[in-house]
């Protein structure tokens, strides 16, 4: 496989296809969600091409020394969220192959382009300044958006692990903000890489404060810009 490291790279696999620079994953046009730590153990079995990774390496690679986290267990987590995603069974492994006490391996052939698995609504081109709203799925109220790279981290961490109090004190910390669908907020800076923008809310109990909000999260109003 040539040049699977490369940033701007896209992969192949079955049906499936991911950004590794955006952190997607795509089963034919259909986006899939997949958690980080998933995610992360996806590119690194994808980019060996066949080789096994161990669990040392992926250890190294996402979880540093100095991430206070039971591991076994995070690891053991992420390969069961990636397994639902891909539809996969460790009993009939067709991607992700268990070598017991060693590691994993990815079965599939993996072919790469260059590109983009999907190209993005818009562009980051102009964006800051501009007013957006709040925005979900029908049936929900509101949106979590951490206040900083930290508590992106964290937040990220707590979901992991399932710690649904965690993410409670985060929230009661305000570390998290909880923002109303149809509320309004400024765009600060943007990541096309990752899809997080920074946003100033403009409404509401958090007015003034600023959040990491992501872009599907986010629908530009009909004004370009308020006062």
């Amino acid at each position: 496989m040539d040049s699977v490291k490369s940033e701007n790279k896209k992969l192949h696999f079955g049906e499936f296809q991911v950004d590794p620079r955006a952190g997607e994953l795509y089963r034919g046009k259909k986006k899939i969600k997949v958690q980080q730590q998933p995610m992360q153990v996806l590119v690194a079995l994808l980019e060996a091409g066949g080789e096994v990774v161990t669990r040392e390496e992926l250890r190294e690679r996402i979880w540093p020394a100095d991430t206070f986290v039971d591991f076994e267990h995070s690891l053991n987590t992420a390969i069961k969220k990636l397994r639902q995603a891909l539809g996969d069974r460790p009993t009939d492994a067709k991607f992700v192959e268990t070598l017991p006490r060693r590691g994993y391996r990815f079965l599939a052939t993996v072919t790469a382009t260059e590109g983009r698995a999907e190209p993005k609504a818009g562009t980051a081109e102009g964006l800051e300044g501009k007013v957006f709203t709040v925005a979900a799925e029908e049936g929900i109220e509101c949106i979590v958006g951490p206040v900083n790279n930290a508590a992106f981290r964290e937040w990220e961490r707590l979901k992991e692990l399932g710690d649904d109090v965690g993410v409670s004190m985060m929230i009661a910390e305000k570390r998290l903000l909880l923002l109303a669908v149809g509320q309004e907020v400024r765009m600060l800076s943007v990541d096309p890489a990752t899809g997080w923008y920074e946003a100033r809310v403009l409404e509401g109990e958090h007015y003034g404060r600023t959040a990491l909000i992501h872009q599907k999260s986010l629908k530009e109003t009909s004004h370009k810009k308020r006062k």
